[in-house]
């Protein structure tokens, strides 16, 4: 028997059950292949060029062989992209008259 003589407490107990659970849930970064060229992605999407654009720039100029529905996941997940189409859709909506 040991000399320490704790009591069980079930709350304590839970939240150490929780944490421990909450940890194991949390997703973990993976590096993209497209993370190099992060830049001149959002700077050619932001100019226009669709995925099946930026899929074949990332060939011929780089060989890096990726789907058009990878570049669009990627982009989608940007923060600079997102932000940027919600400041278009804001200024292109009309004004009301008072």
């Amino acid at each position: 028997m040991s000399k320490n003589h704790e009591t069980f407490n079930a709350h304590i107990e839970i939240e150490k059950i929780r944490a421990r659970r909450t940890e194991a849930r949390r997703k973990l970064y993976r590096k993209s292949r497209l993370d190099k060229y992060r830049a001149e992605l959002v700077a050619m999407k932001q100019a226009g060029a669709s995925c099946a654009d930026l899929v074949e720039w990332l060939r011929v100029n780089h060989r890096c062989k990726v789907n058009r529905s990878s570049i669009d996941r990627y982009l989608k997940k940007l923060p600079e992209l997102h932000a940027a189409t919600t400041d278009v859709q804001e200024t292109t909506q009309p004004e009301e008259d008072s």
